[in-house]
């Protein structure tokens, strides 16, 4: 069995995050089915985002920046920088200054209560 997909006939939604700046966070989710592999969708980041350093207990993730500006912890990364972030790992907090587009993907089922902000 195979799920396909089209990006381009996506519309970008509102991607709100806990303690981000949920007014510019937007996401295009191209598979929220994990039978068919890991969760992933293409994160926007508008000017001005911000995602607060935060941790994961029952999943690992990914990003990989398509293009723009993505501040990770302060440093800033272009257009084919990777991250893999394991599972209780804090990562972040992640910022941009001009916007940026970035894939996500997490290996496990996306659980809303598995991001705690890290303190």
């Amino acid at each position: 069995m195979e799920n396909i997909t089209k990006s381009t006939e996506l519309g970008y939604m509102p991607f709100p995050i806990p303690g981000a700046t949920s007014d510019k966070l937007f996401a295009k989710l191209l598979n929220l089915d994990i039978k068919y592999g890991p969760i992933f969708a293409i994160l926007k980041m508008e000017a001005g985002a911000f995602i607060p350093a935060h941790i994961h207990h029952k999943t690992e993730e990914q990003h990989y920046v398509l293009d723009g500006d993505f501040i990770n912890d302060g440093i800033t990364y272009e257009a084919g920088a990777f991250f893999c972030h394991n599972i209780g790992q804090v990562h972040g907090p992640h910022s941009t200054k001009n916007g940026c587009t970035l894939i996500f993907i997490q290996p496990n089922e996306v659980d809303p209560t598995d991001f705690e902000i890290a303190g």
